[in-house]
């Protein structure tokens, strides 16, 4: 296992890391049974619509007939997740990366269906939830195998450098994040079940189209430092949960 400071070195100067083993096979199978019962409730809730990206960008990639699912705050659902996020093996790695004080903005989980999984245009997550300090980070638990034919995430490792890129949402197309950076020559992170992809909210990333016969399932969480906070105005789920040290922002109406 690396040290914290070759974690922190390795993060900035790539804007990425890939922790490997983080959950054992025993803990992520148990995860993985929870995942599946998020699922299960919601479609029998009819809660459960195709949460595909629409816009330009995705029309460009020509790959018509996908879908994926997408369940903000599996916290809200299961206590075992709400545990996973405070694995220590997790958060010794997020904490290498950020420092001593965690805040959980929010956990998303994201499953692309064997052979019609959609693809995500490259893009940065920063217009989404941008923070005050740009200290948000994202962490991806590969609940199953992640493998490129299953459309696992691609990077270009080094661009958390470039900063705020304006349009680079993903949905509109942006002829400089296309000209630059195409899906097609990024950087293939695969990973086994239990790793963790942790990746800057500047880091520009996306992913090919589940083309394999196996369901690709994860939970992207979002974390920041506690000595920063989302800027005012920004209305994405925010959970404020400290998962290790302390939020120095903290205040009767910050907790409103």
């Amino acid at each position: 296992m690396p040290s914290p400071q070759e974690i922190k070195a390795f993060f900035e100067e790539n804007g990425y890391y890939l922790a490997r083993g983080v959950f054992n096979p025993t803990g992520i199978a148990e995860l993985e049974r929870e995942v599946d019962r998020i699922v299960a409730q919601n479609i029998a809730l009819k809660d459960a619509p195709d949460k595909s990206w629409k816009g330009e960008a995705v029309d460009r990639l020509n790959v018509g007939g996908t879908s994926f699912v997408h369940t903000h705050q599996v916290h809200y659902y299961s206590a075992r997740w709400l545990q996973a996020v405070q694995h220590p093996a997790f958060l010794d790695v997020a904490e290498a990366i950020l420092g001593p004080d965690i805040v959980l903005h929010h956990t998303k989980l994201l499953q692309k269906p064997a052979e019609k999984g959609a693809p995500f245009p490259m893009h940065q997550d920063w217009s989404y939830f941008p923070t005050v300090k740009d200290t948000m980070i994202g962490a991806t638990i590969a609940v199953t195998r992640a493998t490129d034919q299953m459309g696992c995430l691609r990077i270009y490792p080094g661009t958390h450098k470039l900063g705020r890129l304006q349009h680079s949402g993903g949905q509109e197309y942006s002829e400089f994040m296309g000209k630059n950076y195409p899906l097609e020559r990024a950087t293939v992170i695969e990973a086994e079940a239990g790793d963790v992809l942790f990746f800057h909210y500047f880091t520009i990333h996306g992913s090919m189209p589940n083309r394999s016969h196996a369901v690709r399932k994860n939970v992207l969480v979002q974390l920041h430092s506690g000595q920063d906070r989302v800027e005012p105005g920004n209305g994405h789920i925010n959970s404020k949960l400290v998962l290790r040290g302390w939020s120095h922002i903290a205040s009767q109406k910050y907790c409103e």
